[in-house]
């Protein structure tokens, strides 16, 4: 009788942890990032160095 009890106990126990059910994984969508011409980064120190030679010349 108390391994009747035990079974009984064990199976409720067991429907209730599958009550939910599966659930759809929920994935993150992948972040893509363009890129940039480096050229802007060489080109204002030059355009700035050629503005201060034209001024230091008058």
């Amino acid at each position: 009788m108390k391994k009747l009890a035990l079974a009984a106990a064990l199976s409720i126990a067991a429907t209730s942890a599958f009550a939910g059910g599966m659930a759809e994984p929920v994935m993150e969508p992948a972040v893509v990032e363009a890129e940039t011409a480096s050229s802007g980064g060489i080109l204002v120190p030059l355009m700035l160095l050629v503005v201060v030679a034209a001024v230091a010349a008058n």
